[in-house]
């Protein structure tokens, strides 16, 4: 009897596993295409992180490099003007915050 019960959770776990990549393509559109409120640089966060909204407002800044700006930066998300370091807001594309590192090629 023991085998059995175990080979049902081995079948049980298994069916469930391969059920999850098509939950999370079911899910993801809807998470991907959330309008995310723009992010204010009133926000204590974006001050933490010298956020503007636009790059060339930051050339004094010691880490601001020629060129950097949040649509070339590896925490920016394209598909809904995100930012990993912001999740539940949206930044400017001409944006940037010391934070800022290139995307990988």
């Amino acid at each position: 009897m023991a085998n059995q019960s175990r080979r049902n959770f081995m079948r049980n776990s298994l069916l469930g596993l391969a059920a999850l990549p098509l939950g999370a393509a079911i899910l993801s559109p809807r998470a991907l295409a959330a309008d995310l409120p723009l992010l204010d640089t009133s926000n204590p966060q974006a001050k933490a992180l010298n956020y503007v909204e636009d790059a060339n407002e930051a050339k004094d800044h010691a880490a601001f490099k020629a060129g950097s700006d949040c649509a070339n930066c590896m925490f920016y998300k394209p598909e809904n003007k995100g930012c990993q370091l912001f999740p539940s807001n949206s930044v400017a594309p001409k944006g940037w915050c010391q934070s800022w590192t290139k995307r990988p090629a």
